[in-house]
């Protein structure tokens, strides 16, 4: 789907709202095709954003797993390395 939207779930310390905000502002952006929406529909746009941020929230307060929470900063480290990997240094 976009590349953008992160994982949230199932992490030490859990996501913020601010980081399901974010992933519901991609989402949006992503199956509406707009950036910034124009006037004429920045309304919509932005119940949307609150829809499924709202969603999301629900969704991860719902779920349940048995496994160990993930590290964000390990987390973080190894998709640094694959990104060196796959592009090498900048």
């Amino acid at each position: 789907m976009c590349r953008n939207i992160k994982t949230l779930y199932n992490f030490d310390p859990p996501a913020t709202t601010t980081e399901i905000e974010a992933a519901a502002l991609q989402y949006i952006r992503k199956i509406s095709g707009y950036h910034t929406p124009s006037q004429a529909n920045e309304t919509a746009f932005n119940h949307a954003v609150k829809e499924v941020a709202a969603a999301t929230a629900k969704l991860m307060h719902e779920l349940t797993t048995e496994a160990h929470p993930h590290n964000r900063e390990e987390e973080a480290a190894k998709a640094h390395a694959r990104a060196l990997k796959r592009f090498g240094p900048r």
